[in-house]
């Protein structure tokens, strides 16, 4: 049940995206899983993000201005200590195998392609635990 997912699995997260619908989209679907996330609007800010805060999980997106989603996985993952990676969720418009491969291949945990449904994130939220 969606619903509950906020408290089976409770999460620190942090949602990187630039396109403000897609930001409401997410938060809101965040929010009717029991979430307040933390924002961030390019990869760079999220870079920052998760050195200043131990987040469980990063929505990443993958297109963004000024540090795309990858390279923000790259500093992510190369400046972070091993007990505080956090599960790093790619999001992206193309649904592409070869896409989701080089996602997973620098460090990403999962790729999901938008629109965003409920069933799918909550599935790929509760995956790790």
């Amino acid at each position: 049940d969606p619903a509950r997912m906020g408290q089976l699995h409770p999460h620190r997260i942090l949602l990187v995206e630039d396109n403000r619908v897609n930001q409401m989209v997410a938060l809101k679907m965040l929010e009717k899983m029991g979430y307040s996330a933390d924002l961030a609007i390019n990869g760079k800010d999220a870079v920052a993000a998760a050195l200043q805060t131990p987040y469980d999980i990063i929505l990443m997106d993958i297109q963004m201005p000024i540090m795309d989603g990858l390279e923000a996985t790259r500093q992510i993952r190369a400046k972070l200590p091993p007990d505080r990676q956090p599960r790093i969720i790619g999001l992206s418009a193309h649904a592409l195998q070869e896409h989701r491969n080089e996602a997973m291949r620098i460090g990403m945990d999962d790729y999901l392609t938008k629109p965003l449904k409920l069933q799918t994130l909550a599935q790929s939220l509760a995956r790790r635990d």
